[in-house]
């Protein structure tokens, strides 16, 4: 029997067809609960640039779940966090969640931020319970009102 003992949580090309399946899933749900101008996803050309860091989450060897940031100046941007349906409840996006935050504090970003949506509970418990708070729109985003933004301050080691 597998179990999220089992989870692994590594770096991993978003092109990969399995991960390919899972965005278009998640592209899927983004679509079906927003309109186009509020959905703010990075396709798979662009979470493969050299400032995003992609992470696939691995049960058994099947891609159960994925996340990513997008290194700013003086943040990380975590985008694409997803977990397959049939496995959530299993705490696989905490650890998602807790893996980028980690991979950010190594690159020195002092900060994450991310946009999700109003349609999405799950998802804002899951940030709520992380430590993270609601703010304005950052970056380019503007003020929507099927939109939620979130800070929240990292430890950054001392060089």
């Amino acid at each position: 029997m597998v179990t999220v003992a089992d989870l692994r949580i590594v770096p991993a090309d978003p092109g990969e067809p399995a991960i390919r399946d899972l965005i278009a899933e998640l592209d899927a749900l983004m679509h079906w609960l927003y309109p186009a101008e509020s959905n703010h996803l990075l396709d798979v050309d662009a979470l493969r640039k050299p400032n995003v860091r992609f992470f696939a989450a691995q049960l058994a060897g099947d891609v159960v779940g994925c996340g990513a940031y997008l290194a700013c100046s003086d943040y990380a941007e975590i985008k694409r966090m997803f977990v397959a349906p049939r496995c959530r409840g299993l705490g696989i996006a905490r650890r998602m969640l807790a893996t980028l935050e980690a991979d950010a504090v190594a690159a020195g970003l002092p900060f994450a931020r991310l946009e999700t949506g109003i349609h999405q509970p799950e998802a804002l418990g899951l940030y709520e319970r992380a430590g993270y708070c609601y703010r304005p729109p950052f970056g380019d985003y503007a003020e929507d009102p099927l939109s939620v933004f979130m800070e929240k301050p990292l430890a950054v080691a001392e060089p």
